[in-house]
């Protein structure tokens, strides 16, 4: 099952992808790792989503990592009488927390924590942006408004607050349960959403406790004026482009895009850009153009994964449009700009003698024409360096943590195989040049270069590299 892409592929499960077959079938299709989103799924589902992909897992013997989702607070209006009326631009609306069906005039706002933050002259944003309003007045549970964009508001509509930022946690009773749940099932990495500061980040590290990764969705402004301290706390983020194009104008969100790609990179923190990415896919056997290009500019960016969402969770060709990302990002790694626009967007290593490492690997391997780099790594960090390099040649992640491997799933170029630890050098590089060979990514004659840390299985202590011939055994040469 080896990939002929260095992107990965992020596919969300639902009512279309929720059995064990097309679960198998998306694999087979190109998908790295599987989202579970828990603002649709429940418990018992959850465990059985996990249970048949570790079960593929174990049929094809590769690492595939999980994504769970947690479900962030929900913040929206009460409901109208006769379900629905229509806003007229330049009338008052007033939000209150009085629970009585709204009309024409007002609406129930269920939500004390918005009212202790407002101020006149924020926007509120109802129904993903449809209907915006200024806020004129505020008071003691309530918020005067002006009608900036009005049509017809129905119940239930979900409120963004671009200008505000709630004092409440991002982690809602809900999402604590679902969290709880999802380390039970030793999930390899959570999702968290609508944070707005590192402290929401700082909160859930505490809760999960390193038992799994932490992915910080950015779709709130907010998050962008702390984006550093962010990234900072995280082990990954998603560029969550739905959100962030109803809260931000449309035509911001691809500079943000790019900018988020490149901070998140020279972190060397793994990077999704997610959403609508073959929207059109949800209905139809092949996408749009403009899809299409879509995925090839992250493709291009050099991000770590592009995810699918609605298209595999509840489209009508789950397995189609991971089979379409598959051959996107194929053909736009084998681009003759490819490797120009990656090495252009390359940052210096840090001062620190793992990093160094993996830089001089990377620069030997594509110096000398190597078939491969291979390195060990437990923690993971190994890998994250290695990846942080963008080589031209395949990168090998080998560890005896099954958890590492699945997490390092969803990291840029990374081919991951769970084998035992190294005990000497001796049998280090055998082991290395044997699965080269055997995972097909060199042959007899071919030389590769492992990177690994001296004394073994010390976490965190990169300091060898070492150059291998493959014999005609698949074994190490002089």
């Amino acid at each position: 099952m080896r990939r002929k892409r260095k992107i990965k592929i992020l596919a969300t499960l639902g009512p279309s992808s929720n059995s064990a077959d097309t679960i198998e079938a998306l694999f087979r299709a190109g998908a790295d790792i599987f989202r579970i989103n828990m603002s649709h799924t429940s418990h018992a589902a959850m465990c059985e989503l996990v249970g048949a992909i570790r079960a593929i897992e174990t049929k094809y013997d590769r690492p595939i990592g999980i994504l769970v989702d947690l479900q962030g607070p929900k913040l929206r209006i009460g409901r109208f009488e006769g379900n629905a009326v229509e806003l007229e631009p330049g009338r008052s609306f007033v939000l209150d927390s009085d629970d009585r069906p709204g009309d024409t005039e007002r609406v129930h706002l269920p939500h004390p924590e918005i009212f202790a933050v407002l101020e006149a002259g924020h926007t509120i944003l109802l129904d993903d942006g449809r209907v915006s309003l200024k806020v004129v007045e505020v008071g003691s549970g309530r918020a005067v408004t002006e009608v900036v964009q009005g049509r017809r508001l129905s119940d239930r509509k979900g409120v963004s607050l671009p200008d505000s930022t709630l004092r409440t946690s991002a982690l809602t009773d809900k999402d604590r349960q679902d969290l709880h749940a999802a380390l039970e099932q030793e999930v390899d990495w959570i999702a968290l959403s609508f944070i707005q500061r590192p402290d929401d980040i700082a909160e859930a590290r505490k809760l999960v406790g390193g038992r799994a990764g932490i992915m910080a969705k950015i779709e709130k402004p907010q998050a962008l004026q702390r984006i550093d301290e962010i990234i900072d706390l995280s082990d990954a983020i998603m560029v969550a482009r739905g959100d962030l194009g109803v809260e931000l104008p449309l035509e911001r969100v691809p500079g943000i895009q790019k900018q988020l790609t490149r901070t998140a990179r020279r972190a060397g923190k793994p990077v999704v850009v997610a959403t609508q990415m073959l929207e059109s896919m949800i209905a139809a056997p092949v996408p749009t153009r403009a899809e299409v290009s879509d995925v090839a500019i992250a493709v291009f960016e050099g991000a770590d994964a592009v995810m699918l969402s609605a298209e595999s969770a509840a489209g009508e060709f789950p397995v189609e449009a991971v089979e379409t990302m598959n051959r996107i990002a194929e053909a736009v790694e084998e681009d003759k700009l490819f490797t120009t626009i990656i090495h252009a967007q390359r940052t210096d290593p840090e001062s620190t003698g793992a990093d160094t490492i993996a830089a001089s690997a990377r620069q030997i391997a594509d110096t000398l024409g190597l078939a491969a780099i291979v390195c060990f790594t437990s923690s993971g960090s190994t890998g994250l360096r290695a990846s942080r390099e963008r080589p031209n040649v395949p990168v090998i992640a080998l560890s005896p943590v099954r958890r590492t491997a699945r997490r390092l799933s969803v990291v840029w170029g990374l081919h991951c195989v769970v084998t035992e630890d190294a005990h000497n050098v001796g049998e280090m590089v055998n082991r290395a040049c044997a699965i080269a060979a055997n995972e097909g990514f060199a042959t007899p004659g071919q030389r590769i270069i492992i990177t690994a840390g001296v004394p073994f299985g010390t976490s965190g202590a990169t300091n060898l590299l070492r150059i291998a011939f493959i014999a005609p055994d698949g074994s190490s040469g002089v």
